[in-house]
């Protein structure tokens, strides 16, 4: 079962702020862009009209613009990138150096005041993916699923779907993806 998952536009504020569950804006244009990209997408490779978005409305609102082309637009909660909690919507410069050290140091395991550790954010993604193939088992044929996300997200179930553990230091994180990206997971290796 293959997975099509496109990050989001970038929003308008994003340069320099640390966000994760942050609710930023995007440009519309940008929205639109994205979301006719899907749809060619989509036909070209003639894959469902499905598509599964965070609630977040750089992600939400792609899934919206997708409906009014004839998509069905499911939004998942557990799509959401990683939690950040305290320091959502701050500077990084903002962020105490001590405090990103201890991140960095143990990247598997810390988690800022009221936030979500990475070994957490696995955990919901893994369910997320495990939930879409266990309902793929009882269909006779695997159907394709379309998502828009979010950086973090991706690369978490790229590691996943790659057979990785979560990484215990910050310099194994892989690079992001680009906004409006596609990745392509085969899904096998859960």
């Amino acid at each position: 079962m293959a997975l099509y998952i496109w990050r989001h536009p970038k929003p308008l504020t994003a340069v320099g702020i640390c966000f994760g569950q942050t609710d930023m804006t995007v440009d519309s244009r940008k929205l639109k862009r994205l979301a006719n990209q899907i749809q060619r997408f989509a036909r070209l490779h003639q894959l469902p009209k499905v598509i599964w978005v965070s609630p977040l409305q750089r992600s939400l609102k792609v899934g919206q613009l997708l409906a009014l082309q004839g998509f069905e637009c499911h939004v998942a909660p557990e799509l959401i990138e990683i939690d950040f909690g305290d320091w959502e919507n701050r500077p990084w410069e903002q962020i105490a150096k001590q405090e990103i050290d201890e991140w960095c140091n143990d990247f598997a395991h810390f988690a800022p005041d009221n936030g979500e550790s990475l070994q957490q954010f696995f955990i919901r993604v893994e369910g997320w993916l495990r939930a879409h193939i266990a309902e793929q088992v009882t269909n006779t044929i695997a159907v394709p699923i379309l998502a828009v996300g979010h950086a973090g997200w991706i690369n978490a179930a790229k590691m996943i779907d790659a057979g990785q553990k979560v990484p215990q230091v910050a310099a194994d994180w892989p690079r992001s993806v680009a906004y409006g990206e596609v990745s392509i997971l085969e899904l096998s290796g859960l």
